[in-house]
């Protein structure tokens, strides 16, 4: 069965905004560390892993659709202070969350992609949480203080993250601890 163009053409453009993320969250997390802030750096390396595993989901429900596609995608562009590009990042989790994920989750529905919904699902639960890690981030920096961080967990199925102890069970897919990943 091939998977309806609208929801792949959907996952393609996530695919490309979430690879993206993580690269250029590892930039920006050298830029903190370079600016005496290692953890924001580690929140930024963590988050960074966490959309790499929204990235690898978004290109493994793409597993029938074969050949070369123009991907366009909204990415964040700037290496400024880490306070600037804290805010580059909340502004980009935000229109994950408000705009693009309940759009692309809305088609997958209609068009009944059980695969496109669940990766897209996965997705939105965890940018919820990015935002708001960065936003207390972001308020540290302002301050000029290192953000006070626990060890930050992210689950490699999904990309939930939580900070302190990894959970018995993740509460987005379910999975056990032992698909978390710490970052301490």
């Amino acid at each position: 069965m091939s998977m309806n163009e609208m929801t792949a053409a959907n996952l393609r453009s996530a695919f490309g905004g979430e690879s993206q993320a993580h690269m250029r969250y590892k930039v920006w997390g050298a830029r903190a560390k370079d600016e005496g802030f290692p953890n924001v750096a580690r929140l930024f390396e963590a988050i960074a892993f966490a959309e790499e595993v929204h990235a690898n989901n978004h290109f493994h429900e793409l597993a029938s659709v074969n050949g070369d596609f123009l991907v366009a995608s909204v990415a964040g562009f700037g290496l400024n202070s880490t306070a600037e590009n804290l805010q580059g990042a909340i502004d980009g989790e935000n229109f994950e969350v408000q705009q693009m994920y309940p759009a692309y989750i809305a088609v997958a529905k209609e068009q009944d992609e059980k695969g496109g919904m669940r990766s897209f699902h996965y997705a939105i639960e965890a940018e919820k949480i990015h935002a708001a890690l960065f936003t207390e981030a972001k308020q540290a920096v302002e301050g000029n203080e290192d953000l006070a961080l626990d060890t930050v967990q992210i689950c490699d199925i999904c990309g939930h993250t939580r900070l302190g102890e990894a959970p018995d069970k993740c509460p987005v897919c379910g999975r056990g601890r032992e698909v978390f990943r710490a970052f301490p």
